[in-house]
């Protein structure tokens, strides 16, 4: 029998759904909220909720709600880029706005979208004639009834001013990195280097370089934003010759310029290579690319999130990808958020 928590310490009951692409992630994090809730002694048993996603044959999509979630605290998960559907990145969105709609429309007391990864989040500035799409989607999302969006590594932090009146909860991949690395990987630390691919990323190395204790690079790099993923040039900044590198980025799209500053970091003497990145797309020959690049040596391991899921044919044929879980983080925090109580410590 399936419990709702209605507790006067919360928020009202919580109910997790999910979108089609969304149903896999939403899985694992009940499955977490589940311990959770074991551990606790709570004696609540989480379910992902009844949905219905409905494809109309001029591509239309509506999304029906099959359980009565008046008055509950809804988190509605999907999958925005899903390397194992034919849906589009626009399909998956659409569909979750008509989920939140849906969920408005049914009277939901608290309505949070649990977007791993955030819709258009490369297009957050002007650089030309063109739409600042990130803006957009912020807008039609508080348009459509969220009241908070909880994604993972925003590629801009900018994007948390394009929200009115939603909270926007970016988390963070580091610690699940830091303590896979930690704990699987033997490697030491006076022959390891932390790089960030570029200056935007230099914060987030940095912060792995405070905790692990170790030295920093940047690889420095001009982009030609005439053309679609074109470098003009890159250089780095920092000393890698001898060392073992470990390269943290928010997302591996193509892998084009990836494998430059793989080249780079190997040219300036780099024994070897580790990626790790929260939002691994690998989109179009990205694969074929980082394929070729582990057979040239210039990739050793690249190291993943399940906020990209691939499946688990894909890790074990992939002899350089491996994954690890960050529903356990999502889980915690939506528990937190439901149960009233903070989610700082989560969010570092």
């Amino acid at each position: 029998m399936t419990t709702y928590n209605r507790g006067r310490d919360t928020r009202g009951a919580l109910s997790i759904m999910a979108c089609d692409s969304g149903r896999p992630f939403a899985e694992r994090i009940i499955a977490e909220l589940n311990k959770l809730s074991r551990q606790e002694n709570l004696g609540i048993k989480h379910r992902l909720r009844y949905t219905t996603d409905v494809n109309f044959p001029n591509g239309e999509i509506k999304v029906i709600l099959d359980e009565n979630i008046r008055g509950d605290d809804v988190y509605i998960v999907q999958a925005i880029d899903d390397p194992l559907s034919e849906a589009s990145v626009n399909d998956n969105l659409m569909a979750a706005m008509a989920a939140v709609h849906a969920c408005y429309q049914s009277d939901a007391d608290h309505i949070t979208v649990v977007l791993p990864q955030f819709p258009y989040s490369r297009q957050e500035r002007r650089k030309t004639r063109e739409a600042i799409t990130a803006k957009l989607v912020a807008n039609m999302l508080e348009m459509a009834g969220a009241g908070r969006v909880i994604t993972l590594d925003i590629h801009s932090e900018a994007i948390q001013g394009f929200f009115h009146r939603a909270k926007l909860e970016d988390l963070h991949a580091s610690g699940v990195f830091i303590d896979y690395f930690q704990e699987y990987m033997r490697v030491d630390p006076t022959r390891l280097v932390v790089a960030a691919p570029d200056v935007g990323s230099a914060e987030r190395a940095r912060y792995y370089s405070k905790i692990l204790g170790i030295d920093l690079a940047i690889v420095d790099k001009a982009r030609d934003y005439s053309r679609v993923s074109t470098i003009e040039s890159m250089r780095l900044v920092g000393d890698v010759k001898g060392k073992e590198v470990l390269m943290v980025d928010d997302l591996i799209a193509t892998g084009g310029t990836l494998v430059n500053a793989l080249r780079l970091l190997k040219d300036r003497g780099a024994e070897k290579v580790m990626v790790f990145a929260s939002l691994p797309f690998f989109n179009g020959n990205c694969k074929a690319r980082l394929d070729k690049a582990y057979q040239d040596g210039l990739l050793d391991l690249a190291i993943g999130t399940d906020a990209v899921f691939h499946g688990k044919d894909f890790v074990e044929s992939t002899p350089w990808y491996e994954e690890v879980s960050v529903a356990p983080l999502f889980a915690h925090v939506i528990h937190n958020i439901n149960s009233k109580m903070s989610v700082s410590e989560l969010l570092r």
